[in-house]
């Protein structure tokens, strides 16, 4: 029973990481560039969530707030901080990000304070299924988050915007030849990844109702590694790499000989999977142009 309440759990921690990862990934796979940023809208999210609740009291209506507001800060963020990098090198594209992570932290820390907000979300209580004992919550994560997976994945593969977003991962040159906004997909893209953060920053207080400027920090880092796990660029590699985080993590947690070393079991297998399959479990070889 505690095996399958276990991976119940690593499998809610691991689609959480998936969604901050898909932001990563989509972002990489049609812009070329590491948003280190995308960790701190999660926070963003967060502090949005709060200020609502703090207002109105409903946390459906707070999701809703930190979804718009993320994705119209995220849309902000690439219309000044990256555009005008677009043809620059790699280098400047990743200070630029880390720099973008710094000033919101910052910001928050200077808007709400340092001290922890507790943001209660609600509280959902326990599945109990005879000696099987699951917090609800967890089950609400996973469901939500695959919804929104599969329903990201329908919208790539079927919708004109998300075969243009193909296109443009494939070929900006090409595609812009076949008449496709490259700026507006990437804009949209990055709509769409700040949205996903919104998300996962509500599921993360269901979890922990602990806010501060720092929430999206090691999720975002974790997330990240995750991408580069399951291959960078590749949608369906971020949610396996974000579920295998999760069930690792959540399996290394309930052992507590191996509890505090957790976070370096997560970043070795990364290497192991780097070492063994150097672009990722679904990672594509890329062909450079010269």
């Amino acid at each position: 029973m505690e095996f399958i309440e276990t991976l119940i759990s690593g499998l809610s921690m691991g689609s959480t990481y998936a969604m901050i990862a898909l932001g990563y990934t989509m972002v990489y796979g049609i812009a070329k560039m590491l948003n280190f940023a995308h960790g701190d809208i999660i926070m963003v999210g967060g502090y949005m969530i709060f200020v609502t609740m703090t207002a109105i009291g409903n946390p459906i209506l707070g999701l809703i707030a930190a979804v718009l507001f993320c994705m119209l800060l995220g849309v902000t963020i690439e219309k000044v901080a990256y555009k005008p990098l677009r043809g620059a090198s790699p280098l400047a594209v990743l200070i630029t990000a880390i720099g973008m992570s710094y000033l919101l932290q910052s910001t928050a820390q200077m808007i709400f304070g340092s001290a922890p907000k507790m943001v209660i979300v609600a509280d959902f209580g326990n599945l109990q299924l005879g000696e099987l004992k699951i917090p609800i919550y967890t089950l609400i994560t996973l469901g939500c988050s695959f919804v929104i997976m599969i329903a990201l994945s329908l919208f790539i593969k079927y919708t004109k915007v998300g075969r243009a977003m193909i296109a443009v991962s494939e070929d900006k040159g090409a595609a812009q030849l076949m008449g496709i906004n490259v700026n507006g997909i990437i804009t949209i893209t990055f709509a769409i990844g700040s949205a996903l953060a919104a998300f996962a920053g509500f599921f993360m207080l269901m979890k922990s109702p602990s806010l501060s400027n720092t929430l999206g920090a090691m999720p975002g880092i974790k997330a990240f590694t995750a991408a580069v796990i399951g291959g960078i660029g590749s949608i369906p590699g971020a949610m396996v790499g974000g579920v295998l985080m999760g069930v690792v993590e959540a399996f290394s947690l309930n052992v507590s000989a191996i509890a505090p070393y957790t976070d370096a079991i997560e970043f070795l297998i990364l290497i192991i999977i780097l070492l063994v399959k150097p672009t990722g479990i679904l990672g594509k070889v890329r062909r450079e142009k010269v």
